[in-house]
């Protein structure tokens, strides 16, 4: 048996894995969600939303996609790893996502510009013929090359006298904030720009609740204390994924040892054995950013 059902739980409370249906919106997350699902609705074009590692932005791409999915005006299409070799292979892989077929006899790749051309016939199709929003949603896009920024730039182009014809939506981490300010023609494409950032107590107090209530517990009995909390939020320094893990390593130990209920203590533990087993982060975590782009 599965340690979350001795403990009481339908579900495991604190995977790591970006379920929707787990993903706590704090005020950020729920500000970052509520503006992009605005401009993609208005078909403003590109929304950029920035976060250091472990701020939520993978969760919070599987929550739009969630949205998305409850609409059937849109098509969408999520980059995973946005690295490719160079610009043809790039937007051939959108094409082919899209389902865009311009391979013929088991040819070639097509040039970039016939790509180009068989996205742009797409996307007025898509748009204009059949009132579609086209949108992409591109995770980890610090690792967008300039010549992938390039392409996008010149895919958000292709418009009506009204709107865009294609909603992009980047969301990486904070280095992508360097890459786009060195591309004027690009950063002043952007519509809506947010960076996330950590939790504060309270949030993180109410996202593990959340995330216990989601998983089914409904025992009277608190299994997290108000001062393991607070150390879990210490430690993790506000960062979700950092709360996740931890959560879950103290909730398996309640088992493994069989005690009673998160406290303190036990997370002073948890954080001890990893710094003797050489497995502690030695360099900080961010600090909240200042950046504000």
């Amino acid at each position: 048996m599965s340690y979350f059902k001795i403990l009481g739980f339908e579900k495991e409370p604190f995977s790591t894995s970006p379920d929707p249906e787990f993903f706590y919106l704090s005020k950020e997350h729920e500000i970052a969600l509520s503006n992009t699902l605005i401009e993609l609705r208005l078909k403003r074009g590109l929304s950029v939303i920035l976060g250091d590692i472990g701020t939520g932005k993978t969760s919070l791409s599987r929550k739009l996609i969630q949205e998305l999915k409850q609409r059937d005006d849109f098509i969408f299409h999520m980059v995973l790893d946005p690295t490719f070799e160079n610009d043809q292979q790039f937007l051939f892989s959108l094409a082919k996502n899209f389902e865009i077929n311009l391979v013929k006899n088991n040819a070639a790749l097509p040039s970039i510009a016939d790509l180009r051309e068989g996205l742009e016939r797409f996307l007025f199709q898509k748009g204009v013929g059949e009132a579609k929003t086209v949108t992409i949603i591109v995770d980890e896009a610090q690792k967008l090359s300039e010549g992938s920024l390039e392409v996008l730039r010149v895919l958000l182009n292709y418009e009506t006298n009204e709107f865009k014809l294609l909603q992009l939506v980047l969301l990486g981490q904070l280095e992508l904030h360097s890459k786009v300010m060195n591309i004027p023609n690009f950063f002043d494409r952007i519509s809506f720009k947010y960076t996330l950032n950590p939790l504060d107590f309270a949030e993180a107090k109410e996202m593990i609740e959340f995330r216990i209530a989601q998983a089914g517990y409904k025992a009277g009995m608190h299994l997290f204390l108000d001062d393991g909390i607070r150390e879990i939020y210490q430690h993790a320094k506000g960062y979700p994924r950092q709360i996740t893990m931890l959560c879950h390593k103290a909730l398996k130990t309640l088992v493994l040892k069989n005690r009673f209920a998160v406290d303190a203590k036990l997370v002073r533990e948890l954080a001890d054995e990893e710094i003797k087993s050489g497995w502690h982060r030695r360099d900080p975590l961010l600090e909240r950013s200042s950046i504000n782009v």
